[in-house]
């Protein structure tokens, strides 16, 4: 990692206060558009009468922790940067910390990277899994559940060419709502997929672009993606052992191989709100994430926070794979013990 060359600049640009914060699990309150407030996470928060004096400005992407104590234990800062803040809570140096939230969002953000051995600098392509449109980053923080749509999309084709080439089949995209969708509207001309709440109303749709367009999925702007895991309401009737996914179509290849007690969560990150989800209603999980460095990083960092709290076992596909490109039989090898 010491030879690593890292862009201050870029790091922080491209990771936000509630990545970070959902990457330690840290859950606020949202007060309006820009700010969050509720318990300092900093290790140096040892008061027990300020409850909410920490801030975060997610327009300006800082912190600050108004509590007396807490600010003196830092020589008096009372707040920073994405930086500050992790270098606080690793207690390391701000190239450490850059360094390490760069290996953590690697996947997930658009960072500039160079190795020193390496010469040229480049830049990590954007993940071709989930975005949104505007950016929204998978926190957890917040408790209200997305509200259900007060609408359905009409019209949408099952049979539109796109599905057959990810190799999705009519009776799966029946099943699962999924369609292009001529209409009018914020998901014109996408292939839109209906995202449920655990209790089954229909809460959101996201919309896949055709071919390489950005963003590669659309959100709408109000719609949560950490309060909700894709399939739960389907997965709890069959059993509960469930395969965790990172995408809408390794879910859909791992209900087509005969594995329906599988969920999406919509990324490579997993939220506390999610984490409850699953132990509320499942008793195994199988991680099935993807084969690239973020999806093994996630997969490692999930597993270790889950191992304790539910049966966990983290299956690895071939480097470079995912599970919407895995045969029907190589992924009921991978989940199924004993399976030949």
């Amino acid at each position: 990692m010491k030879n690593d060359w890292v862009d201050f600049r870029a790091v922080k640009a491209s990771i936000s206060m509630e990545m970070t914060l959902a990457h330690y699990g840290v859950m606020l309150h949202r007060l309006d558009r820009c700010y969050l407030r509720g318990r300092c996470p900093l290790p140096t928060h040892l008061s027990k009468s300020s409850r909410q004096s920490f801030i975060v400005n997610t327009e300006k992407n800082a912190w600050a922790c108004h509590s007396g104590s807490c600010a003196a234990a830092r020589g008096g800062r009372v707040g920073g940067n994405v930086l500050d803040f992790v270098a606080f809570m690793e207690s390391c140096s701000i190239r450490d910390a850059a360094l390490r939230l760069q290996n953590w969002f690697s996947g997930t953000a658009e960072l500039v990277q160079r190795n020193t051995s390496g010469g040229a600098q480049q830049r990590t392509p954007s993940p071709s899994s989930i975005q949104t449109e505007p950016p929204e980053s998978p926190s957890a923080i917040g408790a209200e559940p997305n509200p259900p749509l007060p609408f359905r999309l009409k019209n949408v084709d099952i049979h539109h060419h796109y599905l057959a080439e990810r190799r999705i089949s009519p009776e799966t995209a029946e099943h699962f709502g999924i369609g292009f969708f001529a209409g009018q509207g914020y998901m014109q001309g996408r292939v839109v997929i209906p995202i449920h709440g655990e209790d089954g109303r229909l809460v959101a749709y996201a919309g896949r672009s055709l071919g390489q367009t950005e963003p590669r999925y659309r959100f709408p702007p109000r719609f949560r993606k950490s309060l909700a895991l894709f399939n739960l309401h389907r997965a709890v009737l069959h059993g509960k052992t469930v395969v965790v996914v990172e995408g809408f179509f390794d879910c859909l290849n791992v209900h087509q191989a005969g594995l329906p007690c599988v969920v999406a969560l919509m990324g490579c990150a997993l939220s506390q709100h999610q984490e409850r989800l699953l132990q509320q209603h499942f008793q195994e999980v199988i991680l099935l994430l993807d084969g690239d460095r973020a999806g093994r990083t996630a997969g490692v960092a999930i597993a270790a926070r889950l191992c304790s709290k539910i049966s966990t076992r983290l299956v690895e596909i071939p480097s470079g794979t995912q599970p919407d490109q895995l045969g029907a039989d190589q992924i009921r090898c991978l989940c199924i013990p004993g399976y030949f």
